[in-house]
């Protein structure tokens, strides 16, 4: 063991415990050059005898490499993040790369000194989870490193993305609101300029509705506004038009907007039908029973590593847009009118 209490061995006494000097350690540690057999393995157990774990960013001096991603999550408290994150942090584990992330906090400037600052730590790509920073922003930073961007429609000719389509998901679950008879429905809608994603699908449901006949109303759900403000402009919208169901942007929204909803003395589904989109867990549980749109998460996770990875073994490798479609799931909240 190093001899210095409290200290991590370095490069330096590994060179000195293998009797060999600094370079060809690095070699070694890095896979790169030339070197014999005997030279890596006493390296090898000069590293074991020591307890000395090579630091990635040395070694992306060498290889040029630091097989570390940087992830730049909007929001951690979004369950659909979570699970993305969670899903790309195995699938980077799974070929060899770390994950580095780092959180949004709402402001697009603040997410584009995000990024910068995974840039500057030498991380070899980037991938963008946030449905607020523009497009142009994001690109910026293609032409340095290997960018993807994953969870939201994303057509940038610069910018590699893989996604559901929102434009399906929001027509597909109208359709099952339809088809369940309802013929006033509310759509609580998100501005374009809270979340480009939620925007997106809101507005495909609204389309969808009144391509088939069926009378609609928009509700702002502009993130500022409190679930009880929403509910209670909700309840003034079924008193005057005799609305049956609601169709909410996402699972979390559901659930504040149903709660609200019980708080004021509405029963769902028995004097309303909700449905959510993303279907994620918890929420996309059969005791809950939400009806909602299903993104394919796991897919869209693990796709999006592989997208980014092809990109830094390969920075000529054209741009690709994946649209990958969700699955309607039925539950208890939509029942037939």
């Amino acid at each position: 063991m190093n001899g210095t209490r409290g200290t991590q061995p370095t490069i330096l006494d590994v060179a000195a415990r293998a009797g060999v000097s600094k370079s060809a350690v690095s070699r070694v540690l890095s896979g790169s050059g030339r070197f014999s057999d005997e030279t890596r393995e006493r390296v090898e157990r000069a590293v074991a005898e020591l307890g000395y774990v090579a630091n990635a960013m040395a070694r992306g001096l060498v290889s040029g490499r630091t097989n570390t991603i940087g992830m730049l999550v909007r929001d951690a408290s979004s369950m659909l993040y979570t699970a993305l994150h969670a899903v790309m942090e195995q699938r980077a584990s799974e070929l060899g790369y770390r994950v580095v992330t780092t959180t949004g906090v709402g402001r697009v400037e603040d997410e584009k000194s995000a990024l910068a600052a995974l840039v500057s730590m030498r991380v070899d790509g980037l991938v963008v989870c946030s449905g607020l920073l523009p497009s142009a922003d994001i690109a910026e930073f293609a032409p340095r490193i290997a960018t993807v961007v994953a969870g939201r429609p994303e057509l940038h000719p610069a910018l590699s993305s893989v996604y559901c389509d929102e434009a399906d998901g929001g027509a597909r679950i109208a359709d099952a609101v339809a088809d369940a008879g309802h013929r006033n429905v509310i759509v609580l809608t998100v501005p374009i300029d809270n979340a480009l994603t939620q925007h997106a699908r809101s507005r495909a449901m609204v389309g969808r509705l009144r391509e088939r006949g069926i009378a609609t109303v928009d509700i702002d759900a502009s993130f500022v506004r409190p679930a009880d403000d929403i509910a209670a402009d909700v309840i003034e919208t079924m008193e005057l038009s005799g609305t049956t169901a609601v169709m909410c942007p996402t699972d979390r929204m559901m659930l504040d907007v149903c709660d609200a909803l019980a708080k004021r003395g509405i029963d769902v589904p028995g004097d309303v039908s909700v449905t959510g989109f993303d279907g994620v867990y918890p929420l996309a549980n059969d005791w809950i029973g939400f009806t909602t749109l299903q993104q394919p998460v796991d897919r869209i996770g693990r796709e999006a590593i592989d997208l980014v990875i092809g990109r830094i073994d390969d920075p000529t490798r054209p741009v690709e847009h994946r649209s990958l479609r969700g699955t309607v799931v039925p539950g208890r909240t939509l029942v037939r009118r």
